[in-house]
């Protein structure tokens, strides 16, 4: 029997199986991309946990610049700091060329990187509202051993 990945109902019922199921390595993981962010002054860096709201992926990071070359610098640390804690490269990074939205997939995880105008414009926190906010100041701190 050979399965058909693109037959109809070949994939029926398998979300629910891994719905709502976030592993505590990307919640760390999260921590330290907005950490990451923070550190090159990324403005109100939250981290929105959609794993129940949209299935394909457990969490955002947001995070936003002041200019073009801020949002590169961010996107530059948290890969940086991604790389070091051993989660390594993204699977794919657009908008790098504009700057204005670049988003990096993780897989498990987005990260999304605004200018502050196209943040405002798209509005993911309010287009996700129903999502939680993880707390990640406090995760951070402990991953780093400093006292949080």
């Amino acid at each position: 029997m050979t399965f058909a990945p693109n037959a109809p109902g070949a994939w029926e019922g398998t979300s629910a199986i891994f719905v709502g199921i976030t592993s505590e390595r990307t919640r760390e993981c999260c921590a330290v991309a907005a950490k990451a962010a923070s550190d090159k002054l990324g403005r109100d860096t939250v981290v929105l946990g959609v794993e129940k709201l949209l299935g394909i992926t457990d969490a955002f990071v947001v995070t936003s610049g002041a200019n073009p070359r801020q949002v590169r610098t961010i996107r530059d640390e948290v890969e940086r700091q991604l790389k070091h804690a051993g989660w390594g490269t993204p699977l794919s990074v657009e908008g790098l060329d504009v700057a204005q939205w670049v988003l990096m997939d993780y897989g498990d995880f987005l990260v999304h990187v605004f200018l502050e105008e196209t943040r405002r414009f798209y509005d993911l926190e309010h287009l996700w509202g129903d999502a939680p906010r993880w707390a990640w100041t406090s995760r951070a701190a402990a991953l780093a051993g400093a006292p949080g």
